[in-house]
C-alpha cells in the first residue's frame, strides 16, 4: 500500500533553514506528482509546493523564493528545502501524492512539525 513518511521537522529560529524529506513506497514514484501541504493551528491545510513527473513545480505565493521542492526518483524521495523561515511558517507539514500539480491529494503522510520561533 502507499506509504509516505516525512522527516526533518523541528524547531528553528526565524531566518533559519530546514530540509524536509518524504520517503515514498507502494507505488511507481517517478510517474506521480508529489506535494507538500501544511496546516497551522486553527487554519485549513494549504498547498505549499508540488512537483510533477517532469519536475515542473507549483508554489504558494507565500513561500516563493524561499522554499524549493525537488525529487530524487532513484531514492523515491521528495524534498522541501525551506530557507528564510518565518514564524508564520510554523505548521504541521504533510507529504502528499497527487495526480496533477493542482489536484487534491490522493494520499497523505502522517505529518512533521515545523516550529519557527526565537
Amino acid at each position: 500500500q502507499v506509504q509516505l513518511v516525512e522527516s526533518g521537522g523541528g524547531l528553528v529560529q526565524p531566518g533559519g533553514s530546514l530540509r524536509l524529506s518524504c520517503a515514498a513506497s507502494g507505488f511507481i514514484f517517478s510517474i506521480y506528482t508529489m506535494g507538500w501541504y501544511r496546516q497551522a493551528p486553527g487554519k485549513q491545510r494549504e498547498l505549499v509546493a508540488a512537483i510533477n513527473s517532469l519536475s515542473s513545480t507549483n508554489y504558494a505565493n507565500s513561500v516563493k523564493g524561499r522554499f524549493t521542492i525537488s525529487r530524487d526518483n532513484a531514492k523515491n524521495t521528495v524534498y522541501l528545502q525551506m530557507n528564510s523561515l518565518k514564524p508564520e511558517d510554523t505548521a504541521v507539514y504533510y507529504c502528499t501524492l497527487q495526480s496533477t500539480l493542482a489536484s487534491r491529494p490522493l494520499h497523505w503522510g502522517q505529518g512533521t512539525q515545523v516550529t519557527v520561533s526565537s
